[in-house]
């Protein structure tokens, strides 16, 4: 079964607190192998693993990869995926990711909440049973922004979407210069506000992060200095 996200079966073990005999890896692992993919990559934070994953790594055709700050999704097409205990960067690389199937396990100190609400993979519960994650909007329960605000990030959010890497420069100094030029028009504006829109228009994560990071900084009394050519731009000047 394919999720909103990924045009490919997709996974996740939730944490399950005290588990000594490891069901929420070996729950991923059943659900992977039995997938579509020739051979697997299991992707953890560091080299150094134990229990399961590491008799898991060490079988034939495996491939292993440590990753915490960024990982490659390169060359995933033909592989089964199992993404162990991933950080915030490991789980935006996944945007990209075209693997066979992808199976990902929680880990303690990252939370899956915007991943599973944009993936909307299937829950692996325990005793092998399954649990659709369901469909929510990232703007259930937030404020609508303010029309100027809203039609401006949805001319940013059309523009980022004809490229595969997201908002191109020139549309990163879009933001900053009409941050800094409308001040009164974005100061009313929250991080939660932002944050919300520009994942409703299924923006790449780390485009999302950016955006809000400007945002941030502008909360935080900083300037923000576009580039040369956009820094009088104005949203409908």
């Amino acid at each position: 079964m394919t999720s909103d996200a990924y045009q490919f079966p997709v996974a996740v073990a939730l944490g399950r607190g005290y588990d000594p005999d490891n069901t929420q890896e070996r729950d991923a692992i059943n659900w992977l192998l039995d997938q579509p993919g020739a051979s697997l990559i299991v992707v953890t934070p560091t080299k150094d693993v134990r229990g399961i994953i590491e008799w898991l790594v060490k079988q034939p055709g495996v491939t292993h990869v440590s990753a915490s700050r960024s990982l490659s999704v390169a060359g995933w097409s033909g592989h089964g995926v199992l993404v162990c205990w991933p950080s915030k960067a490991v789980l935006n690389a996944l945007w990209d990711a075209r693997p066979d199937a992808l199976a990902v396990i929680e880990g303690s100190g990252t939370s899956l909440t915007e991943w599973l609400e944009d993936a909307r993979p299937i829950q692996l519960l325990p005793g092998g049973a399954t649990h659709a994650t369901p469909a929510t909007s990232p703007m259930d329960g937030i404020e609508p922004l303010q029309e100027s605000v809203e039609s401006f990030l949805e001319s940013i959010g059309r523009w980022a979407a004809g490229y595969s890497t997201g908002p191109k420069w020139n549309e990163e100094a879009k933001v900053k210069a009409d941050m800094m030029n409308r001040p009164s028009v974005w100061r009313d504006v929250t991080g939660d506000q932002l944050r919300a829109k520009c994942r409703s228009m299924r923006m790449r994560p780390d485009d999302v992060d950016t955006i809000c990071g400007f945002l941030q900084r502008v909360k935080g009394g900083h300037r923000l200095v576009p580039q040369s050519g956009y820094r009088d731009f104005k949203w409908g000047a």
